[in-house]
């Protein structure tokens, strides 16, 4: 490959990778608000608005980049928020199990962990009954968990996504 091609080649590397020092900026402004716009983005940066827009658009042409809407349950002051330890049954991988939970808009986090759990769940819900129904008919009624240990949430005293975004500022 010729010098040039080369060095063309890094070029658009950089530009769709998340590594890239500017595609860094870029992310950190969208993680503060997804819908700055990108004339705004481009000022703050001291760049033109086409190169942020292209930035963004290979960013997320590469799957490297997914701009969405996130509740935040502390903001939003949720009556049932609980942590639930789970344990799968023989047969079932964690993965199995995550995926199928996952579809259910009241669970907000899912981790594979190691030790004694094999999951640990976070769901909130506005509906006080929520949390009976989804240990009735999401977890005991499952054949896919075999154990589940509820942790009814009592006070929220620090929010991970709150505090990535006042670290930033």
């Amino acid at each position: 490959m010729s010098v040039k091609k080369q060095s063309n080649a890094r070029a658009t590397q950089s530009i769709r990778s998340p590594n890239d020092d500017l595609n860094q900026q870029i992310i950190r402004l969208l993680q503060q608000d997804g819908r700055m716009a990108f004339s705004e983005i481009a000022q703050q940066l001291d760049v033109s608005e086409g190169t942020i827009r292209n930035r963004v658009s290979g960013l997320r042409d590469n799957n490297m980049l997914r701009i969405v809407a996130m509740s935040d349950p502390v903001a939003t002051e949720y009556t049932t928020d609980a942590m639930i330890g789970l344990n799968v049954a023989t047969g079932v991988t964690p993965r199995q199990v995550a995926e199928r939970l996952e579809k259910n808009p009241r669970v907000v986090f899912i981790l594979w962990v190691a030790g004694r759990y094999d999951l640990i769940i976070e769901l909130v819900s506005d509906d006080d009954d929520a949390l009976k129904d989804f240990l009735e008919f999401d977890i005991h009624a499952s054949d896919d968990i075999a154990n589940a240990d509820v942790m009814p949430g009592l006070k929220n005293f620090k929010n991970q996504f709150l505090l990535k975004q006042s670290l930033q500022e």
